[in-house]
């Protein structure tokens, strides 16, 4: 176990935003960094971090934390893991005491996966520089390919013998369980599922091996050229791009990540000085893997072959790309050329130029394409616009969908009147399917939750969404269980803190707070509600928050319209409720020539409320976590360490509230 003394001198030394940085693109906000949150996909940066107070929070899914809470979210590490991660970056040296049974069976089960992995991979490292055969056929083949001994051994380049059980023997010997094994896919059956074949490991952005992958190197028609590691609780396939681990620096440097197919793609890329080169490991490019991307760069340059394969490869991954809002460019290589082939021919200097100047903007590169296939077919020509229209719409960017429309509609011939409405019209109706799904899920969600509870417990379903019909499209059927807007939530209720705060970001957003400083109330509110906004209470008032912090962080303008007119029809039709004026002033008032000076109007005393509504909103979200964390000193099984850090936390928040209750001049009760 680790001394707390190291422990402390860990926590006192790490910096947030040196450790996030490790994984996630950061880009400075002001007195904040921001970026593309890592715990769950968005196109928008919703994930802050604040390197005065040392600690992370996404404004999207709501984690938040120290250095040491983000490196167990993102990577499944324990607490001594995470600890001695920041050890490391830091150079600092760990002092341990020895630990009790317990606590290494724990460890044990956490850490089992990787330890095995880890294992594995030095075993296949060891073959391949040290046995005869492992030197005789995969050391050979690799240096046949180029491949010099210190890539191999940096990106844990392997080999396995023949024989059916030469791991699996080695391996139980050694200790490691056969059931842990078998998890892994190492071993099926007491036989090794890896046998004859090259081997390469698959790390995580942290480095650690979560798969393998191994190519036959005999023609065996009977045997697939590559066979992979099954899908386990710390690998997804989807979720993984082979070599970002080693990539991510140079992606951030140069601003733009290199995409190939194949393992040995990446090898050479990297051999010869191209650092930010990753792939896909052969699979069609997934949504997870284009978010990868975007937390490093917005630029992304597809390298596949130049036959029909190759462009039909990289055609199936551009949407998905534009989706993310990434800015797309294709290259195509000679007929007969793969990445590794030829960039050991050209070298390094001429292959990178040869990178710039052939590469092409990728959806224009597909009408163009497209527009060759489709040559003297009208037929044809149609479906090909339907074809960039559903490409053009996927693009979150309006500026960026009006170059591409105005660009194709001169190389399609087509006017571009008719493309903007196509393209409006799809983008309608994929909104309006996508809002009809979440609200399905959601009445699945509830229904189920309905299911669980025990009858007679008084547990009702939440109430519905206010102002949430949904506005269907032009000649478009109505859904058929449409919710109905809800009363607006009365002053006791917590969401009223929160409907107060979303109608001043609604109706006041881009009104100056304070001219010296050039803040917004927009800027001034979501500042100040950054550490209490854990979670809102209303699914809707969130959605409608994060949007607001969405066209802050981007330094755009915060408006009514903007919520009014939004494509998301919740939005729109609650902002219009939130800008309703129920009571006005009488006419007989102004007939009589009267005034009243004991409130400023509603247009006047948006700085008073801002301040008000933020010290409320807090005062609120404060309450919360107190009795949150009065629930976890209740648990019977709270340990005396944990007691004693949720004791001084309970101080603090308990001397929060009574700050916030002096500065609004309101009693809290404890």
């Amino acid at each position: 176990m680790i001394k707390d003394s190291s422990v402390q001198e860990v926590l006192q030394t790490a910096r947030i935003e040196d450790v996030v940085g490790d994984f996630v693109n950061l880009k400075r906000r002001g007195s904040n960094l921001i970026g593309l949150c890592p715990f769950h996909g968005e196109k928008t940066p919703s994930f802050n971090v604040n390197p005065a107070r040392n600690i992370f929070k996404c404004f999207g899914c709501g984690k938040a934390g120290d250095s040491v809470t983000f490196l167990r979210e993102h990577d499944s590490l324990s607490f001594v893991e995470a600890i001695k991660w920041i050890a490391r970056k830091y150079g600092i040296q760990l002092e341990e005491v020895e630990v009790s049974d317990e606590v290494m069976e724990e460890r044990r089960v956490i850490d089992g996966l990787y330890l095995v992995n880890e294992y594995a991979k030095k075993y296949f490292q060891e073959q391949l520089f040290e046995s005869d055969t492992g030197k005789a056929v995969g050391l050979s083949y690799f240096k046949e390919r180029g491949f010099r001994e210190d890539l191999i051994k940096k990106f844990g380049l392997g080999f396995t013998q023949t024989q059916r059980d030469h791991f699996y023997q080695r391996a139980t010997a050694d200790g490691y369980p056969p059931d842990t094994l078998q998890k892994l896919g190492l071993i099926r059956e007491q036989r090794d599922f890896f046998r004859g074949r090259v081997m390469f490991t698959i790390h995580n952005l942290s480095g650690k091996p979560v798969a393998f992958a191994g190519r036959i190197l005999k023609k065996d028609a009977k045997a697939p050229k590559y066979i992979n590691s099954p899908e386990t609780e710390i690998y997804n396939k989807s979720k993984t791009l082979y070599g970002l681990y080693f990539a991510k620096t140079a992606i951030r440097k140069n601003d733009e990540a290199i995409l190939v197919e194949g393992y040995t793609d990446v090898l050479s890329l990297h051999q010869a000085g191209v650092e930010n080169a990753v792939a896909s490991s052969g699979t069609s490019l997934t949504v997870e893997q284009t978010q990868l991307i975007r937390r490093f760069t917005d630029n992304v340059k597809i390298l596949y072959d130049g036959d029909a394969a190759g462009v039909k490869a990289a055609l199936r991954g551009l949407d998905l790309l534009l989706e993310q809002n990434l800015n797309v460019r294709i290259v195509l290589l000679p007929q007969g050329e793969d990445p590794d082939s030829y960039v050991q021919k050209l070298g390094s200097t001429k292959f990178e130029e040869y990178l710039d100047s052939a590469a092409k903007d990728f959806i224009l590169f597909k009408t163009n394409l497209l527009l060759k296939e489709a040559e003297g077919d009208p037929l044809k020509k149609a479906e090909l616009v339907r074809d960039i229209v559903g490409s053009i719409a996927r693009v979150p960017d309006a500026i960026k969908r009006d170059v591409y429309v105005r660009e194709c509609a001169r190389l399609l011939d087509v006017d571009a009147s008719t493309l903007f409405a196509e393209i409006d019209r799809t983008r309608q109706i994929n909104a309006q399917k996508d809002r009809q799904a979440k609200y399905r899920a959601e009445r699945r969600a509830r229904a189920q939750q309905e299911r669980q509870q025990p009858s007679g417990s008084g547990v009702t379903d939440a109430p519905p969404l206010p102002g949430a019909e949904y506005a269907p499209l032009p000649g478009s059927p109505a859904p058929a269980d449409r919710p109905v807007a809800a009363p607006r939530p009365s002053r006791e209720s917590n969401e009223y803190q929160e409907r107060d705060i979303v109608r001043l970001l609604v109706e006041f957003g881009d009104k100056i707070f304070d001219a010296e400083e050039q803040l917004t109330v927009a800027e001034y509110i979501l500042g100040n509600i950054e550490d209490v906004m854990d979670a809102f209470d209303h699914p809707l008032y969130e959605r409608m928050v994060r949007f607001a912090f969405e066209r802050v962080a981007a330094e755009k303008p915060l408006v009514s319209t903007d919520f009014t007119s939004n494509r998301d029809a919740e939005i729109a039709v609650a902002a219009a409720n939130l800008l309703e004026r129920p009571h006005e002033l009488s006419e007989g008032w102004k007939r009589r020539d009267i005034e009243l000076t004991t409130q400023l109007a509603r247009e006047e005393n948006y700085r008073a409320d801002s301040k008000s509504a933020v010290l409320r909103f807090r005062l609120k979200k404060v309450d919360k976590m107190i009795q949150s964390n009065l629930a976890q000193l209740r648990q019977p099984n709270l340990d005396d360490r944990m007691a004693v850090k949720v004791m001084r936390i309970h101080g603090e928040l308990q001397q929060l509230r009574d700050e916030l209750g002096a500065e609004l001049k309101t009693i809290v009760y404890r």
